[in-house]
């Protein structure tokens, strides 16, 4: 098991401090030490007129309290006029060394590189002390940000490493209910990322969520040469970043621009099969209303950056003509070009909207974008209406807008982790409905929203082992025969059915199942992923871990309670599959 390196000494607050310190210390020492020998060797008297001498300690102890304007008293006796005369050489002594100290602590203690080494140490600590799985999450912007309170709903922790030292201080205002240990350093250097936590035993994956492609793939490279088992979770926002990152073997890239032009592709050629992956992904307890399909016919994508790039793409992939506005405009004898700005509606004439079916505001300025939203709509109010929003802070403006998609890069790169994060089954999954063809995807559409309404659902993941279904997967290895019919019941009313649905059953041996019937059986090692309400779920969690419930759930009778009734009942309990009414 790797275990983190020690601290390097330059981070040691102890010798940081001896170095800053090393003047004002060695002259006040020297202050010292100069009084305490000149008082000794001042000549002073005692009460009966005799010649005396201070000791060592006496002229130390007095110097002491002096330098340190205490001021108890001339001891043992009385000073001289010649003792006087060196103290009082000495207070001004003491003051100039004690303010040049003083001075210079100051300093040091607005100094940045102390700060930097008490907040390193002290997040280098707080997570040697983490004794249960967490995150490290690299970058705490808008993505960032909804990451960590995903992770904390769900009741995992996060560690987090940001450059700006601004979005670091705003963890502590979003009041976590867990503390997020939170460093502000570069998360593409390797020391960095081992004293967050890489080679921590408890790690459990790294989430590299920076605006710096660069950054993201050293991420990806320290984790897969430093931390091989643990899975990687990169952002990506150039072709040549994602490829580099593939080469190295990261298991998860995403980029934001590339999942939205796949979903635009899709739902050009299926529109079904994207209503159903939209329910199926949104953000679990919103509603989700029929929208539009995206109509064939004439686009105009304004603005050709990343963005725009993507979407021409996808429109290509399906046959569909395409008007690109922009200042550089750069013909490639494939598309219409127009060169201006597209917020004026001159651009747009040119550009054909009074044709046009649908219109992508694709620049990288949200004013800019909904300016352009605003004019097209008013020049052909049945336009398709694709809104880049690039700022969660202007979620308000979009909203008011009622674009037929607004495009968040932070709410896909949020939805797509989280949906490998929290139910890794849902992604093969997904990539089995886009092999569907339109019926299909229509029938289970209109199947799963009649029984659970259009409100997105819970998806969770359940697997049949000893550990997370110890019931149930005691029943099966005793060979009892049971289906998912008999599973998907009410605990408290067997014969209501769950408000959840088996959407994909996974099974070692490759037999993978899209959408099982009510009658499959069940085999220990299935991992199975519902789609339900959250008390729906909650509650097949129970049955299959709960013995008690289990068995009213398949034979309608109640267990006795207390662990020697429960033996005795299992000794008496009949053989034979159980059978529902």
């Amino acid at each position: 098991m790797a275990m983190q390196r020690p601290l390097p000494r330059h981070h040691s607050i102890f010798f940081l401090i001896l170095r800053r310190l090393r003047a004002p210390l060695v002259l006040l020492i020297g202050i010292i030490a100069v009084s305490v020998l000149g008082l000794t060797l001042t000549p002073g008297v005692d009460e009966a007129g005799e010649p005396h001498s201070l000791s060592f300690f006496h002229a130390f102890y007095f110097i002491s309290y002096t330098a340190t304007t205490i001021g108890f008293g001339e001891i043992p006796h009385t000073f001289s006029d010649q003792q006087r005369l060196w103290v009082t050489i000495c207070i001004y002594l003491s003051v100039i060394g004690w303010a040049y100290t003083l001075g210079s602590v100051f300093r040091l203690l607005s100094d940045r590189s102390l700060r930097q080494a008490v907040a390193t140490q002290g997040f280098v600590r707080a997570v040697r002390r983490l004794r249960e799985p967490f995150y490290l999450v690299c970058g705490y912007g808008e993505t960032g940000r909804l990451i960590c309170q995903a992770l904390e709903r769900m009741g995992v922790r996060a560690v987090v490493i940001e450059l700006d030292d601004d979005k670091v201080g705003e963890i502590d205002l979003h009041s976590y209910t867990l503390d997020v240990p939170a460093l502000c350093a570069d998360a593409g250097n390797p020391e960095t990322l081992e004293f967050a936590g890489l080679t921590h035993p408890h790690c459990i994956g790294v989430i590299a969520l920076t605006d710096d492609d660069q950054a993201n793939l050293a991420i990806a490279i320290a984790a897969r040469l430093l931390a091989p088992r643990l899975p990687a979770l990169c952002r990506a926002e150039h072709r040549e970043t994602s490829a580099n990152m593939a080469s190295f073997g990261t298991r998860h890239i995403i980029d934001p621009f590339e999942r939205f032009s796949e979903t635009l592709a899709l739902a050009l050629h299926a529109p079904k099969a994207s209503q159903l992956l939209g329910w199926l992904t949104g953000l679990p307890g919103t509603r989700v209303e029929r929208r539009r399909d995206p109509p064939r016919g004439h686009w105009i994508v304004c603005g050709h950056g990343r963005f725009g790039r993507w979407m021409v793409d996808a429109m290509d992939a399906e046959a569909v003509p395409v008007t690109i506005i922009d200042l550089d405009a750069r013909p490639d004898g494939a598309h219409r070009w127009v060169q201006g700005d597209s917020t004026g509606a001159e651009s747009l004439r040119q550009a054909g909207i009074d044709q046009a079916t649908g219109i992508v505001c694709a620049t990288s300025s949200d004013v800019d974008n909904l300016s352009i939203a605003v004019t097209a709509r008013a020049l052909n109010p049945e336009l398709f209406v694709i809104l880049r929003q690039n700022h969660e802070a202007n979620h308000a403006l979009f909203k008011a807008f009622d674009a037929d998609i607004t495009v968040v890069p932070s709410r896909i790169i949020t939805h797509e982790c989280l949906a490998i994060l929290s139910t890794p089954l849902l992604v093969p999954f997904l990539q089995e409905v886009r092999t569907r063809d339109e019926d299909w995807c229509d029938a289970r559409l209109e199947h799963l929203t009649a029984r659970l309404g259009w409100t997105v659902p819970e998806i969770r993941s359940e697997r049949i082992n000893l550990k997370r279904a110890p019931a149930l997967y005691r029943r099966l290895m005793q060979g009892e025969g049971i289906t998912l019919e008999m599973l998907l019941r009410s605990p408290s009313e067997r014969s209501a059915a769950l408000e959840c649905e088996v959407l994909f059953l996974d099974r070692d041996d490759d037999d993978h199942l899209l959408t099982p019937e009510g009658s499959t059986p069940i085999r220990p090692g299935d991992e199975l992923l519902l789609a339900g309400t959250r008390r729906a779920l909650n509650d097949f969690g129970l049955v299959i871990a709960n013995e008690h419930t289990l068995n009213y759930l398949l034979t309608g009778k109640d267990l006795p309670g207390g662990w020697i009734w429960e033996k005795l009942s299992h000794r008496a309990r009949p053989a034979g599959p159980p059978k529902l009414p």
